[in-house]
């Protein structure tokens, strides 16, 4: 079962209509070396840079439980997994943004 990272029955493209109920997992993620940052919006989207690129990857996310969904605007498919406040996704981890 996939659960939308805020509590509602809306268009995860649009948000509308969410009720904003704050997910754990909602915020700026970073490699450690800071080149890839991706940011999980409250409305389901992501939004990724890389470099110097900002938004090179936008598209949608679901969470089920620790384990993370992703559908590119452009038609790929990728997964990750949340350990430890950690995000192990496409071989890259990347941590919580301070």
């Amino acid at each position: 079962m996939f659960l939308a990272v805020s509590s509602a029955t809306a268009s995860p493209e649009t948000g509308q209509g969410r009720s904003q109920v704050p997910h754990p997992y909602i915020g700026m993620w970073v490699t450690g070396d800071g080149h890839i940052r991706q940011e999980l919006l409250p409305n389901g989207r992501y939004d990724e840079a890389r470099g110097q690129r900002q938004s090179a990857y936008q598209g949608r996310y679901e969470v089920s439980g620790n384990r993370i969904f992703y559908w590119d605007d452009t038609g790929f498919t990728a997964d990750g997994e949340f350990i430890d406040d950690v995000l192990h996704h496409g071989g890259m981890i990347f941590y919580r943004e301070k």
